[in-house]
């Protein structure tokens, strides 16, 4: 219990709920700043406030948001305020906290584990202090503590996370005051959020299907929306109430738009129509048919008068809105047409296409001005100034194109995403650009030959002499997304945008300029932050939420020594990672693609990875060289003594045997049907499991090993009989109804554990007998005879695990051999008892699947990473859920140190986080 905890102790309910509630605001107005800094920095009253029933992390965060208030500030002595150094620790603290909100509004005991990840990288005495206090404070229960900044730390750009969907988030859209956004979802329903503090107002629910269209009416009053259930529904933002409901489309209604005065509507649909509806009577005033295939996108000009549409039969149309005729067909795209922008003059519209192409148009002629070419695939998303000059396009070649619309001319190309760029949005004074993609991110660029108005002209004009290329940069990129990004709005003041993303959140983004200025020199980036006092806001660094790995962390291993960890990313790179400090050692570069298992050799020197490339590379944890490439495979395992490797691959169904000195392949094993998606190696090392999409788990021989467990006489009767016996199929064990995607062995070498997408887990039994179905049949009943176990050498599964109701996606063993632990899609574990058979327990907690096991090495706990952003840590007795951490995006892969103090975990955003299990 901390001081302020002590004092208010004894005092009563009421006088507490006014101190918490009142105190810091009282002194601040007093001119007592130092003693509202004092408890704005406390970690005892940040705290209580947030655990007390009264109160939150909301009116929390609206204390600090005090410094701001003009009213406050005015009426302070110059001695009552507080010092700049002293407002940049407090912004940081509220930041941090408006960024944890989400977290801690869902589990207030996230908030150490949220502090730290966010805050531990600020040099500021108070800061630390706040930290090694929360570190220090009581806790009922274990919590896992980041040891490095892992979350996205305060300073960047993003500024809040609205969770509160179930399903992807589809459509987003703003009101013109910048305050409110709504959106609109898979789960079908809407969401209104309010912008400054991150709640959602009301939930708008009445659509029978996903939610996919919204616009919102000018003055804010209403919006319109369109959904798979071939509805659209007007609602009214203040009451939340649906206040009609208009049918008519035979096919989903996947675009909307509203005429400036909110008085009509224009919707398309996959049944190839549009349809204008009058949004008082919420009666279709005319259909517009004349499409032959769906209709993807609509604009309305300025003046209300006439649309704009796009479709999937290669046209434009050009609409007259009062009569519903079509004005003229735009035929010159070769293929689907997938968005459209109209200027503000209402004179031209550019439409982007699958055939990789721009095209401009004269709305009043009809004709095709120019045709912009320069994108490698298909353009998908297209945005234009207020202007009119300068169009921005994002595409499947995964750039950006900043387009002259008078000369026809690519000004710049923006390179930076990993993936499909599916949304484009201006801010409305032309001078930046925010793009979402399918690499989870939302960019922020600064647009060609504008200049940077929050920057003074001299300092812009040594920006451009020292950095030419400034124009047409990323300013920044906003990561925290966990799926595709595929909606952006930007508020009228050009200052924050929001995104929609199928990690069913929507994020909202700070679009100042301070993050460009990485791209100065130290010594001008210093002078910039001197005379802004924000040092924070203009580091353009991610201060350890951005370090690390650019895409989805598929695989985490650790050192026998504790002390290094090594990730494998679908960034195409491994790091190397050291486990106290938490800092990256190094980073392997080589693969051409996704790094999807990494193994580390007994004595800790080496590392080996698999790739999506098709190959393996033997590594040397210290210098960082590729000792070896093998070519052909990515699913593998390891020996035990470290010399000898075997892979699976997804591409020619076989396995390979390596010799990780040489580099040579030994041999080549053929069985499989399908792709080999799981392989294992006994102890021993003389023997492998494969588990394979062909539904089958196999057995094999691996080269130069002897069966110790044969009788010599029957090892020479067998190989005389079967020269192939080495590096064959020893047994084929079939029995599973769909894949066999994880496969792990007991540590005395004698049986293994399947799991599969038939939603099962099956015991083997591996002795050798398993391989006597390719021996004679005189021979097998003689050998049953001589072992007197026939039932043990059949090459039939000794039990079959039944009681997930989804994929099988994980499998542990104890160090004990006697339990296996499960992860499924069914979002829950289950822990087995192996000699029975039998369900001991199934953890429930999770809210998607589990991805990943991992147990420690007293056999006691369990950790699993699921979908559902968490890591758990479970007892394996009681079944009780020990720990969570909340991280930002889905755990895919988690590794636990010897000593079963620190957990590893490799996320899908890229990030890898280093845990501290305190015990509470």
């Amino acid at each position: 219990m901390g001081s302020i905890a002590t004092k208010l102790a004894s005092k009563s309910a009421e006088f507490k709920k006014m101190f918490l509630g009142q105190f810091p605001e009282q002194q601040l107005k007093a001119g007592k700043s130092e003693i509202y800094y004092q408890y704005l920095t406390d970690f005892d009253f940040i705290f209580l406030k947030i655990h007390s029933p009264k109160f939150g992390v909301e009116p929390l965060i609206r204390d600090y948001a005090l410094i701001d208030d003009p009213e406050i500030l005015d009426k302070l002595e110059e001695d009552e305020t507080l010092k700049p150094e002293q407002v940049k620790t407090l912004k940081l603290i509220q930041r941090a906290l408006q960024l944890a909100a989400h977290v801690v509004n869902q589990d207030q005991n996230q908030l150490v584990g949220q502090l730290w990840g966010r805050l531990q990288s600020f040099e500021q005495p108070e800061i630390q202090k706040m930290l090694a206090d929360a570190a220090a404070s009581e806790s009922e229960i274990s919590r896992l503590r980041p040891i490095t900044a892992s979350l996205t730390a305060p300073g960047g750009n993003l500024l809040r996370t609205l969770t509160g969907h179930n399903h992807s988030v589809r459509a987003v859209a703003i009101t013109p005051d910048g305050k409110t956004a709504v959106s609109g979802s898979d789960d079908t329903t809407l969401k209104v959020w309010d912008l400054q503090t991150g709640t959602a107002l009301s939930t708008l629910t009445g659509h029978n299907d996903s939610v996919i269209a919204v616009a919102i009416t000018a003055d804010g009053k209403t919006a319109v929306s369109g959904s798979h259930d071939n509805t659209l529904k007007v609602w009214d933002l203040k009451t939340g109430t649906a206040l009609s409901t208009l049918t008519g489309h035979n096919d989903s209604v996947i675009a909307v738009a509203i005429t400036a005065d909110g008085k009509t509507a224009v919707s398309g649909s996959h049944d190839n129509t549009l349809k204008v509806w009058d949004l008082k009577t919420g009666t279709a005033l005319s259909t517009l048919t004349a499409h032959s295939f769906w209709v993807q996108a609509v604009a309305i000009t300025a003046d209300g008068r006439t649309a704009v549409s796009g479709s999937d039969d290669n046209t434009l149309k050009v609409w007259d809105l009062k009569t519903g005729t079509a004005l003229s067909t735009l035929t010159a795209h070769s293929f689907w047409v997938q968005a459209v922008a109209i200027t503000a003059d209402g004179k031209t519209a550019v439409s982007v296409s699958h055939d990789n192409t721009l095209k401009v148009w004269n709305l009043q002629t009809g004709t095709a001005l120019s045709t912009l070419t320069g994108h490698n695939d298909s353009v998908i998303a297209v945005a234009i100034t207020a202007d009119g000059k300068t169009a921005v396009s994002g595409s499947h070649d995964n750039t950006l194109k900043v387009w002259d619309l008078q000369t026809g001319t690519a000004l710049s190309t923006f390179i930076g995403h990993n993936d499909f760029v599916r949304a484009v949005a201006i801010t409305p004074d032309g001078k930046t650009a925010v793009s979402g993609s399918d690499d989870n991110t939302v960019k922020v660029w600064d647009l060609p030959g504008t200049a940077r108005s929050t920057l003074p002209a001299w300092l812009t004009r040594i920006f451009k002499m020292l950095k030419p290329e400034f124009t047409g940069t990323a300013l920044s990129t906003l990561t925290g997304h966990n799926a595709s990004v595929i909606a952006v709005a930007i508020t009228p003041d050009g200052k924050t945008a929001v995104s929609g993303s199928e990690d069913n959140t929507l994020k909202v983004w700070d679009l100042q300029i301070g993050t460009a200025l990485s791209i100065l020199p130290a010594w001008l980036t210093r002078i910039f932050k001197i005379l802004t006092l924000k040092p924070e806001l203009h580091t353009g660094t991610a201060l350890s939420t951005l370090t690390g790995h650019n895409n989805s962390v598929q695989a985490v291993a650790i050192t026998p020594n504790g002390k290094t960890a090594v990730s494998g990313s679908e960034d195409n790179t491994l790091k190397v990672w050291d486990l106290q400090t938490g800092t990256a050692l190094s980073t392997f570069i080589g693969h051409n693609d996704s790094v999807i298992a990494v193994a580390i050799t007994p004595d800790g020197k080496t590392a080996v990875s698999g790739s999506e490339d098709n190959t393996l590379k033997v590594w040397d944890l210290q210098t960082g060289t590729a000792l070896s490439t093998f070519i052909g495979h990515s699913f593998w395992a390891i020996t035990a003594d470290g010399k000898t490797a075997v892979s699976g691959s997804s591409d020619d169904n076989t396995l390979k045997v390596w010799d990780l000195q040489t580099g040579t392949a030994l041999s080549t094993f053929i069985g499989h049907n399908d792709f080999v998606r799981a392989v294992a190696i006994t102890p021993d090392g003389k023997t492998a499991v494969s588990g394979s999409d062909d539904n089958t788990v196999k057995v094999w021989d691996l080269p130069g090993t002897a069966r110790s467990t044969l009788p010599a006489w029957l090892t020479r009767i067998f190989k005389m009989l079967k020269p192939e016996f080495t590096g064959t199929a020893l047994s084929t064990l079939t029995g599973h109804n769909a894949s066999v995607i994880a496969v792990a062995i007991t540590p005395d070498g004698k049986t293994a554990v399947s799991g599969s997408e038939d939603n099962t887990l099956k015991v083997w039994d591996l002795q050798i007998g398993t391989a006597l179905s390719i021996l004679p049949a005189w021979l097998t009943r003689i050998f049953k005879i001589l072992t007197l176990k026939p039932e043990l050498h059949t090459g039939t599964a000794l039990s079959t695990l039944t009681g997930h109701n989804n994929s099988v996606q994980a499998v542990a063993i104890t160090p004990n051999g006697k339990t296996a632990v499960s992860g499924s899609e069914d979002n829950t574990l289950k822990v087995w008892d192996l000699q029975t058979g039998t369900a001991l327990s199934t953890f429930i907690g999770h809210n998607d699947s589990v991805i990943a096991v991992a147990i420690t090495p007293d056999g006691k706990t369990a950790v699993s990473g699921s979908e559902d952003n968490t890591l758990k840590v479970w007892d394996l007795q009681t079944g009780t859920a020990l720990s969570t951490f909340i991280g930002e995006s889905p755990i895919n892969c988690c590794a636990v140190s010897p000593d079963g103090l620190k957990i590893v975990a490799g996320d899908k955003s890229g990030r890898v986080h280093f845990l501290r299990w305190e015990r509470g």
